[in-house]
C-alpha cells in the first residue's frame, strides 16, 4: 500500500472514532473558538473563589485549547481537563506536552461519574442534554460560591449571574453561574 492509502485509512479511522464517541457521549468534541475563549476568560474573575487548593475543571476538554488557556490564566490553581473521547484526549496530551504547563492535568474520564467537590470553577462546552444530566451533580457536589461557565448552552432552570456574547459570527453566548447557599433556591 502507498503512503496516501495509509493516510486515508488513518483519517477515516479517526473520523469514525470521533463519530462513535460522539454517539456514546451525546456531545461532539467541538473546539472552543478564540473569540469564545477570549469571552470566557474576560467573564471570569481575576481571583477565583476558595483557597488555592480549590481546583478548576474543564469538563469535556476536547482538544485541550481552553484547558491550556485556563492554565495560563490561573497559574496558582490546578487545572483538570476531563475528556472521554480518545482521539481529542490524545491530541490534548500532545498539546500539553508541547506547552508544558505544570498546573494542567488531563484525564481520560467520564465527568458524569467524577468527584467535582474540590472545584472552585467548572467550565464546559456541552450540549443542553448533557448539561441537564450534569446539573444535579453540580448542585450536589459543588460548594456554595463555586462558579460554573457554560459556553453556548444555558443550564436549564438556573439564572446566570452574567451572560456575554462572543464576538464571533454566531454571537455565541457565555453564561456565568454561581452555586447558591444550600438553603437557597437556584431558580431565584
Amino acid at each position: 500500500m502507498t503512503i496516501e492509502t495509509w493516510v486515508l485509512i488513518f483519517a477515516l479511522a479517526a473520523i469514525a472514532a470521533v463519530f462513535a464517541w460522539t454517539l456514546m457521549t451525546g456531545s461532539p468534541p467541538t473546539p472552543t473558538s478564540r473569540a469564545v475563549r477570549r469571552t470566557i476568560l474576560a467573564t471570569l474573575p481575576a481571583r477565583l473563589p476558595g483557597d488555592q487548593a480549590a481546583e478548576v475543571y474543564e469538563l469535556g476538554a476536547g482538544w485541550g485549547g481552553l484547558a491550556l488557556a485556563l492554565a495560563r490564566r490561573y497559574p496558582d490553581r490546578q487545572i483538570i481537563g476531563m475528556e472521554l473521547s480518545p482521539l481529542p484526549w490524545l491530541v490534548s496530551l500532545i498539546l500539553t506536552a508541547l506547552n508544558r504547563p505544570a498546573n494542567l492535568t488531563l484525564r481520560r474520564a467520564d465527568f458524569l461519574n467524577a468527584d467535582l467537590s474540590g472545584a472552585s470553577l467548572v467550565v464546559c462546552y456541552l450540549s443542553a442534554d448533557v448539561l441537564a444530566r450534569l446539573r444535579p451533580q453540580l448542585e450536589r457536589q459543588l460548594r456554595p460560591g463555586a462558579l460554573i461557565v457554560s459556553n453556548t448552552f444555558a443550564i436549564e432552570g438556573w439564572r446566570p449571574l452574567e451572560s456575554h456574547a462572543a464576538r464571533d459570527i454566531y454571537k455565541s453566548p457565555v453564561y456565568l453561574y454561581e452555586i447558591a447557599p444550600r438553603d437557597s433556591d437556584p431558580e431565584k
